[in-house]
């Protein structure tokens, strides 16, 4: 390929990857929890940056609590372990509460509503909702990963005298494996995010360490959600 075909190959993943509205949610979102960092929530511009890129934020996802539900009343995988299967239920009831929740919360600050004590009450119920499906989902992801790990080791087993990074199966298995690991760090992060907006924790999880641990999980998202790049044609 010529250099000109791999910038094009280059901006079309860019062009791809950002008309994606989860994509540029998440972008915002590292916005808002860079902001939230360096105000340490002391008023100033940063803040003003983290209060606005949050209530906009809010736009993405609205209606975005049918896709949960639409998970919630989906079949699992075959073979999935009941706590597993009732653990992945649970993250998906509480994550389409949260967004569902959270289309008041944005009816509230954008001044369409007008009880703050009620908009300020659904965001805390929001928000525990949100904490509740991080950790069902650190859960499920620890789960997976033993499983994973059991059937990589009979797996390894299996291919004792030959080269395992070698078989496609093992090779899918350790990115699974990968992915998943990812996965499980994120959503620890998100739990430290969701004690930090609640202020369950106030003098440990200040908004400096909610700002960073909320920029962290955002990078995490905007890296999941790459395309895979297109493999090179032989020539």
């Amino acid at each position: 390929m010529s250099t000109l075909d791999v910038a094009r190959a280059e901006l079309a993943l860019a062009v791809l990857y950002l008309n994606k509205a989860e994509a540029r949610d998440k972008i915002c979102r590292a916005i808002q929890y860079g902001a939230k960092f360096l105000s340490d929530g002391q008023p100033g511009t940063a803040q003003n940056v983290d209060k606005s890129t949050s209530l906009a934020r809010k736009l993405f996802r609205l209606f975005k609590f049918i896709n949960d539900l639409h998970a919630l009343i989906s079949p699992n995988a075959p073979g999935t372990p009941l706590p597993l299967i009732l653990l992945g239920k649970s993250k998906n009831a509480l994550l389409s509460t949260y967004l569902f929740l959270d289309q008041f919360v944005w009816l509230g600050r954008s001044g369409i509503y007008k009880n703050k004590e009620q908009t300020e009450l659904i965001g805390r119920i929001s928000f525990f909702s949100w904490m509740g499906s991080s950790i069902c989902t650190a859960l499920v992801e620890i789960g997976e990963l033993g499983r994973l790990s059991s059937s990589m080791k009979k797996l390894e087993k299996e291919l004792k005298n030959t080269d395992k990074y070698k078989n496609e199966q093992y090779r899918s298995k350790l990115q699974k494996s990968n992915e998943r690991s990812l996965a499980l760090i994120k959503a620890g992060t998100d739990i430290v995010v969701a004690v930090g907006l609640l202020q369950l924790a106030p003098k440990k999880v200040t908004p400096r360490v909610t700002g960073a641990f909320g920029f962290v999980s955002s990078l995490i998202s905007c890296y999941q959600l790459l395309p895979s790049p297109p493999k090179d044609k032989a020539s």
